[in-house]
């Protein structure tokens, strides 16, 4: 069998790896595509390099649009001329659905895309435009699959890869904060975020709120990891902050340990709410954004939470601060509130995790299964 696959974020090369050894496991396969470091050691040769489609935002790609678009086209030549029996893209939707189209528009390559729009939170249209040229999908969370049929693809929920990731221990916890010593004093983890911007907005309101928890608490700690592309604003931002944090650098073998040891996070919205929630941490979720995109998003917005363990779990036991709202003495009474009622998050988290596949088989050899499954059906139509 011949797979073409498409990933352009780290993110989507560590799903499409596991896509990849789950479908070597089922099958006889040959791999073609573009992919990063980890789909490269599966045994996929790039066609060019990944990073060249790892950009963001509006200023970020207006100088790369001609580059792109080229590889946008050399891309679904690959595809045609390789004759897959067929094309999975892996979620970084504006370069992977363009070359999907034009595929499509010469040859009735099955096509499969990893990762659902989030069509449930805003912007519902997308789905009805991606079925032009998508046939099935691999959905992340369970309440997608009916949104994409209702669209007209299939799709199945394979499990998120949040639930594959290892999780420390309780000895791991205790190590690290005898190594810190830490000993029994509360343990903060503060996560403002991994791109410039986030850190930017959200890193001052942060050690604000984390400065007005340790005026009521004040035996408390401060943990911070940094992830690589903001280590060194986020050094910038926290040498300024009234609380003197236990910077972890990227990388650090010890970062999930301090997920466990941690009594209480802060935290930016994002796929960290899962982290945490594997990890058994409660937490305070915050985020703001540029002003006009604020006004944007919440106009467009068709959830009242964005915060994922609220959503999978269908409650609203995680306090959010999103927007306007995102205000450090309002941040800061969350952060003492869940610190005096940690329990409070738990039931919410577990229901996550085991909505999420946690105790079934792998994400990637779910989505390997149901991939050899819409080939089949394909086949049989």
């Amino acid at each position: 069998m011949k797979v073409f696959l498409i990933a352009g974020e780290v993110s989507g090369d560590k799903l499409g790896a596991a896509l990849m050894a789950g479908l070597s496991s089922l099958d006889d396969v040959q791999f073609f595509g573009v992919g990063g470091p980890l789909m490269q050691a599966e045994g996929l040769v790039s066609q060019f390099p990944m990073d060249e489609l790892s950009v963001m935002g509006l200023a970020e790609i207006l100088p790369k649009y001609f580059h792109l678009k080229r590889r946008i086209r050399e891309t679904a030549e690959a595809v045609i001329a390789a004759q897959p029996d067929v094309l999975i893209t892996i979620d970084s939707p504006d370069f992977c659905l363009r070359v999907a189209r034009l595929v499509k528009a010469v040859r009735d390559i099955p096509t499969v895309h990893y990762v659902a729009p989030t069509v449930w939170a805003w912007r519902p249209g997308r789905a009805a435009k991606m079925a032009a040229h998508i046939d099935h999908v691999l959905a992340l969370f369970p309440f997608e699959p009916p949104l994409m049929q209702a669209a007209g693809m299939r799709c199945d929920f394979v499990g998120h890869p949040v639930v594959a990731e290892p999780v420390a221990d309780l000895a791991a916890a205790k190590s690290f904060r005898d190594v810190h010593g830490i000993g029994d004093a509360p343990l903060i983890l503060a996560l403002p975020g991994s791109r410039r911007g986030e850190v930017s907005r959200l890193a001052g309101r942060f050690g604000d709120a984390l400065g007005q928890v340790l005026e009521r608490r004040p035996e408390a700690r401060v943990v911070l990891p940094c992830a690589a592309p903001v280590y060194d604003l986020v050094q910038t931002f926290a040498a300024g902050w009234p609380v003197t944090p236990i910077l972890l650098a990227p990388g650090d073998p010890m970062k999930s340990a301090a997920f466990r040891a941690a009594d209480v996070a802060l935290a930016a919205s994002g796929t960290v709410s899962l982290e945490l929630a594997a990890h058994e941490t409660p937490m305070v979720i915050a985020y703001d954004m540029a002003w006009v995109s604020r006004v944007l998003i919440s106009r467009m917005l068709l959830v009242d939470t964005v915060t994922l363990v609220n959503l999978v779990s269908e409650t609203r036991t995680v306090p959010e601060f999103i927007g306007a709202a995102c205000v450090a003495d309002d941040i800061a009474g969350a952060v003492l509130a869940v610190m005096d009622d940690p329990a409070s998050q738990k039931a919410a988290m577990q229901t996550t995790m085991d909505r999420l596949g946690r105790g079934g088989a792998a994400p990637g050899l779910r989505a390997a299964r149901s991939v050899l499954a819409f080939l089949a059906a394909v086949q049989d139509q």
